[in-house]
């Protein structure tokens, strides 16, 4: 997926940021950093980065090499990142529960795609997330969406999975709520230790999720996890 301007709601983000730092599970930003034009972003990523590829030794003059800087730049503020910006926060549709419904629904092999921010390189994996609606029931596109929101900044796995969980809880005014991530890290497969088999899971579990076994049993083998 790629950010869709028009299916943002920038006052849920700021809503839902605000939160998240209450929980103590917010991202490390600056705010006067992060608020600067996209334009003076663009010029300044693009200078830097110009300035490590020259200090690695290659030759910006050559044909492949010319254009990279600006490449970069723009894939960090337009394509990778835009998750840093709370007016992207994705519009989360909700309905009444006029039907009653009180079992799991369960979202799974939702696509991560994030960058380490430790290394910046990729965390490519998979995310599991469920809940027991009380009044509201959320519309199922917007799982998938939250994800990707969170997904789309230098990130910690263990914190995606706190910020996917908290903003499901906000927004559905439940506890009930469970995410698991399973995701490969290239910071572990293609440096350091150059482990090409491992795979990190985090699970972040509320309410019935973390108080009760059945649930967490039900919920786990429903999305395959042991």
């Amino acid at each position: 997926m790629s950010l869709q301007k028009g299916k943002c709601d920038a006052k849920l983000g700021l809503e839902i940021e605000e939160y998240l730092k209450k929980m103590g599970v917010h991202t490390p930003t600056v705010k006067d950093n992060l608020e600067v034009a996209d334009e003076i972003k663009l010029e300044a990523i693009q200078r830097h980065f110009k300035v490590i590829m020259e200090t690695l030794g290659l030759d910006l003059k050559d044909d492949s090499l010319e254009e990279t800087p600006k490449r970069v730049a723009k894939m960090f503020v337009n394509e990778v990142f835009w998750g840093l910006k709370t007016e992207h926060f994705p519009k989360c549709t909700v309905i009444e529960n006029k039907m009653g419904y009180d079992e799991m629904v369960v979202e799974k092999d939702i696509t991560v795609m994030s960058n380490c921010e430790h290394h910046f390189v990729t965390i490519d994996g998979k995310a599991h997330i469920a809940y027991i609606p009380k009044g509201k029931v959320l519309g199922l596109s917007k799982m998938n969406r939250i994800v990707e929101y969170f997904s789309r900044r230098p990130q910690v796995q263990e914190r995606i999975a706190e910020q996917v969980y908290h903003a499901l809880s906000y927004i559905l005014g439940t506890d009930d709520v469970a995410v698991v991530i399973e995701g490969v890290h290239y910071c572990v497969r293609s440096r350091g230790v150059e482990d090409y088999n491992s795979k990190t899971i985090t699970l972040k579990l509320g309410g019935c999720f973390k108080n009760e076994p059945e649930a967490r049993a039900e919920f786990l083998s429903a999305v395959g996890a042991r």
